[in-house]
């Protein structure tokens, strides 16, 4: 959601605006970094990026999903709303035997997850 620009961010303002300034610069370079005719499909978007972002998210979900569980604790649990209530990881480590990424809460507006 952060990458996305969809987070709420409920916390200290300056902060917030900190890290909305720093994706503001991060996907700015981005952008210049495109091909042109790749670029060419981000033309008319505002300095907040969210079609880059949200492109951007599609297409890097599986590696930051993978960052987050590859570190995640032994131990660290999961949930996914099935008749069993929480499911843990079969291997902990890097989500291995799970299939596709889960992106069951992509969509879900922040506040009802």
């Amino acid at each position: 959601d952060i990458i996305r620009g969809k987070d709420l961010f409920l916390g200290i303002e300056q902060e917030k605006l900190y890290l909305e300034s720093n994706l503001k610069r991060i996907f700015l370079k981005l952008k210049e970094s495109l091909h042109s005719t790749i670029k060419s499909h981000y033309e008319n978007e505002d300095e907040n990026f969210y079609l880059l972002r949200e492109d951007w998210w599609a297409v890097n979900r599986k590696e930051v999903w993978d960052a987050l569980t590859c570190n995640a604790p032994d131990n660290a649990e999961y949930f996914l709303h099935n008749s069993g209530g929480l499911l843990k990881f079969s291997n902990p480590k890097c989500h291995h035997n799970q299939g596709a990424v889960l992106t069951n809460l992509d969509y879900v507006p922040q506040y009802l997850r």
